[in-house]
């Protein structure tokens, strides 16, 4: 179990991430290539990721074990402001940091090592290395060019095509989350999040791997929800680095896609159900969604009753302008980046 530990000052600077981390969800997304579960979610994006894979990912196979510890550099902070500045972050890693994390990484054949318990790695030690780990670490980061070009290839074939599904996911999870926030606070924020976190008041606990506690001393706490991370919460293993918690966005109500960047509906279905969104009434509700809202509260703004808003909801869900979302014993519904692109007339952002 992981333990995360609160001060009062801790409490105030909890926040939420503003957007998907493009570094976390394409490391999170190559443990998700190489397992089997989730089939319903992942089954066929392992297809048609498998089928654009062209080039060589070793060195990524390499870093990023099926289960337990993967270097910290390979997320830096920075990649919750984009790609591009993550990948510049992680471009400019020290040469000592990246040798101590990949002598971790060797030392780690279980979950012990990688999580803060003993380790093996000494001295010598280091000469039972696997010989390209060895390799990795005795070449310092001369390497980086390879392995850059490794995960961008991967991005290229396995997230960016599901970019905008992606963001879709986080901001819904964004905007429960920030009606937590406004509800009750910090304190609410934090009991809302999936069963696998549980808020016990100043301790947050999380389903882990290994038994770990870690002290946020005033630092605050940056909540990063992904799409790509499943069962159990993700945590940087450096204490000194700034706390994060990765964690599962919520699950939709409705299929998440597999196989398109926004919507799991069949090309044609989706076609057809985009005619049925041309009328004023539709465009009145889609516009009434604005930052989130129920479906109550999506009949009260748009002036049409509680069975009609929730079928225009359902229609525009399908047609992949709308995300929906548990909140409570409600549902929360908001606008996908194709919802907004459409109301305002222009292209989807990237």
């Amino acid at each position: 179990m992981l333990r995360i530990h609160f001060t009062g000052v801790d409490l105030a600077r909890v926040r939420m991430a503003g957007r998907p981390d493009a570094l976390w969800e394409t490391i999170l997304s190559f443990h998700r290539l190489r397992d089997r579960r989730d089939a319903r979610l992942f089954g066929e994006w392992r297809t048609e990721t498998r089928s654009r894979l062209n080039s060589e990912t070793r060195v990524l196979g390499m870093l990023i074990p099926s289960r337990g510890y993967f270097p910290d550099f390979l997320t830096p902070v920075e990649g919750q402001y984009g790609w591009d500045v993550g990948v510049d972050a992680l471009r400019g890693i020290r040469p000592d940091r990246m040798r101590q994390e990949l002598a971790l990484l060797g030392a780690g054949a279980g979950l012990g090592a990688a999580f803060g318990m003993p380790s093996a790695v000494s001295g010598g030690a280091e000469t039972s290395l696997p010989r390209r780990l060895r390799e990795l670490m005795d070449g310092g980061t001369k390497h980086l060019p390879r392995l850059l070009g490794e995960l961008r290839a991967y991005h290229r074939a396995a997230v960016e095509p599901y970019w905008t599904h992606i963001q879709a996911q986080i901001e819904a999870e964004r905007a429960a989350r920030g009606r937590a926030l406004l509800d009750g606070g910090a304190d609410e924020l934090l009991a809302s999040l999936p069963p696998m976190l549980r808020w016990r008041a100043p301790v947050l606990e999380c389903d882990y791997p290994v038994d770990r506690d870690v002290r946020l001393r005033g630092r605050g706490l940056l909540l990063q929800p992904s799409f790509f991370c499943r069962r159990t919460a993700v945590t940087l293993h450096d204490p000194e680095l700034p706390p994060v918690l990765v964690y599962p966005a919520a699950a939709q109500l409705v299929s998440a896609p597999t196989g398109g960047d926004v919507c799991p509906v069949a090309e044609d279905q989706r076609v057809r159900t985009l005619g049925k969104l041309v009328g004023h009434t539709r465009s009145v509700v889609l516009r009434a969604i604005g930052d989130g809202a129920t479906t109550s509260e999506l009949a009260r703004r748009a002036g049409v009753s509680l069975a009609s808003a929730s079928q225009h909801a359902c229609v525009m869900r399908e047609a992949g302008l709308v995300t929906t979302l548990r909140h409570g014993n409600a549902v929360l519904h908001t606008v996908t980046p194709l919802g907004a692109a459409l109301l305002k007339g222009g292209a989807v952002a990237s």
